[in-house]
């Protein structure tokens, strides 16, 4: 276990609603969730917008309950798809927040990971687009990773957290955790599992990060208002631009526009495995 020392700013728990109203900035949040429409689906970086609209990006585990939490955060029941046939559809897509002639931010969908029934051609080939776009997606202004509370961080899921370890480290990217499918634990093992959580992620933590972790359930909606409100503030704050070392050169470039037009914003959104 990583001890924290005084330099380094603690992690912060994210309490479930105690079944109050919701606060005036978290019905605000909410409502701002909700305005989550289709945008484009791509394949690969060069598909996507160009431009500095800040993203935030969701990413999992197959079968973490990603489409789940995506669709219950934007009170839609069909927003996010989850594929019935693991390892079908491998795109990134990308939903609009806010007005919508004056969009503000965008939610990215990366394709989930970890079905073995998929071919190891077809792994790497997703886990290159997946390490470029957490390592220089120039847009992305935070990444929200879900686990199983019942199983806890895997190795793929610390694997995952390395492509975009130093962009949150620096601060340039924020990092929030859901323990997805908490309903499954009593409290006593709710508690276990957070502070596990804070121990996985305490390497990440320095004065200029902004790393939390959320219990959260879709079944009985756990966490969401808190989680509405932090989402909401990594964008209203405005993304912290910082250069690092973890921008290579030839990475740069499949961050470039090309000539490869981007989907058209009224297709239907790819399954994602979920």
């Amino acid at each position: 276990m990583a001890e924290s020392t005084p330099s380094r700013k603690p992690l912060t728990p994210r309490k479930p609603p105690s079944g109050a109203a919701p606060t005036p900035a978290a019905r605000e949040a909410l409502g701002w969730l909700h305005s989550a429409r289709f945008l484009v689906s791509a394949s690969q970086l060069h598909q996507l917008p160009q431009g500095d609209m800040p993203e935030i990006a969701f990413v999992g585990r197959s079968n973490a309950g990603k489409s789940s939490a995506i669709n219950t955060l934007a009170q839609q029941r069909q927003l996010a798809f989850a594929s019935k046939t693991p390892g079908r559809t491998q795109l990134i897509n990308l939903f609009a927040l806010g007005p919508r002639d004056l969009p503000d931010a965008y939610f990215a969908d990366l394709p989930g990971y970890g079905y073995a029934a998929v071919d190891r051609g077809k792994k790497l080939v997703w886990q290159k687009v997946m390490a470029d776009y957490l390592a220089v997606r120039r847009a992305l202004a935070g990444v929200v990773l879900m686990v199983d509370s019942r199983h806890g961080f895997t190795p793929l899921d610390r694997q995952l957290l390395e492509f975009v370890a130093q962009r949150v480290r620096t601060g340039e990217v924020k990092l929030l955790v859901l323990l997805t499918k908490a309903d499954k634990l009593n409290r006593t093992e709710a508690q276990q599992a957070t502070a596990t959580a804070h121990e996985e992620l305490a390497e990440f933590v320095t004065e200029e990060s902004d790393v939390g972790v959320a219990l959260f359930s879709s079944v009985k909606r756990t966490g969401i208002e808190d989680v509405a409100e932090t989402l909401r503030a990594w964008i209203t704050a405005g993304p912290v631009r910082v250069v690092t070392d973890a921008v290579a050169p030839e990475a740069q470039a499949s961050d470039s526009p090309s000539g490869d037009a981007p989907g058209t914003p009224d297709a239907p959104p790819a399954s994602n495995p979920d």
